[in-house]
């Protein structure tokens, strides 16, 4: 079993980054906004400010109440959209409930939505402008295949999870690479079938090791996007690793897969907005 290694690909990826971003005539900021203190956001926010940090880019936390009003967060957003010295906007997902989250994306400006969630960038996207900012995590996919030579041309890619945030972004992306693609999610008839036909099998669903040995088959590559807490302080993909790793050909762990190839292509999106002069 190959295993496809996200830490390794982002570490090998990273002197090019800096190198970009030595190049520039400033340093690059962003803005990180975050609502309430769920621990996997702040989880998250702490990866991002590690490698901004090692990359030397300024980087502003803001952490708001829970309560707030989708106003009062739009006129954080606003604020920022105004500032030359910050190139890229992130909204920190999930948003609690109360909160419209189409709304308050599409308050960023487009030039600095480096997460590529803004309806203006999903639809640039779609419709295949080379300056559209594609969402990181998909991006860190598709960068996670190129660099194993796994090619998506003529493939069956079925992708477990429907969200905007992952799975129909990275629909997409596979549409684009002329894979033949299934999406699946929680109300799939024979869900196990629709699994282990794939040639390349993406799971993004959140529930902690849900794909075990009946869904997957031999040869096939997995990427595991999912990533949980566990109650005893263990990160847990979507998937099996120990149940899936004897039968399939090509698997990411968690953690050390998919998530650090997000946090990688979030900056790359960033150096992207400064060198395409979109800010």
């Amino acid at each position: 079993m190959q295993l496809l290694d996200g830490k390794k690909v982002r570490e090998e990826r990273t002197p090019v980054l800096v190198e970009r971003l030595k190049a520039l005539s400033f340093v690059p900021g962003f803005v990180i906004i975050q609502i309430g203190n769920r621990e996997d956001s702040t989880a998250f926010i702490a990866a991002k400010k590690a490698f901004a940090k090692k990359l030397g880019v300024k980087e502003i936390h803001i952490q708001l109440e829970e309560k707030v009003t989708g106003k009062e967060i739009i006129s954080v957003i606003q604020k920022y959209n105004g500032d030359k010295e910050v190139q890229g906007i992130i909204l920190q997902l999930p948003l609690p409930i109360h909160i419209d989250s189409d709304e308050v994306i599409d308050a960023i400006l487009p030039s600095k939505d480096i997460d590529g969630l803004t309806s203006y960038n999903v639809k640039r996207w779609m419709n295949g402008h080379e300056n559209a900012f594609m969402p990181a995590t998909t991006r860190g996919i598709k960068e996670l295949l190129e660099h194993y030579s796994i090619d998506l041309f003529g493939k069956k890619v079925t992708i477990v999870g429907r969200s905007s945030l992952v799975g129909k972004p990275t629909a997409l992306m596979c549409l684009n690479q002329n894979a033949t693609v299934t999406i699946c999610h929680s109300k799939t008839v024979g869900l196990e079938n629709e699994t282990k036909k794939a040639d390349v099998l993406i799971v993004a669903i959140g529930k902690p090791s849900f794909i075990g040995k009946t869904f997957v088959s031999k040869g096939q590559v997995v990427i595991d996007v999912g990533i949980t807490r566990l109650s005893n302080g263990k990160l847990s993909g979507d998937v099996n690793f120990e149940e899936a790793k004897s039968i399939v050909g090509s698997l990411t762990p968690v953690p050390g897969g998919v998530g650090q190839m997000t946090v990688l292509a979030l900056f790359e999106n960033l150096v992207d907005a400064c060198y395409n002069g979109k800010n």
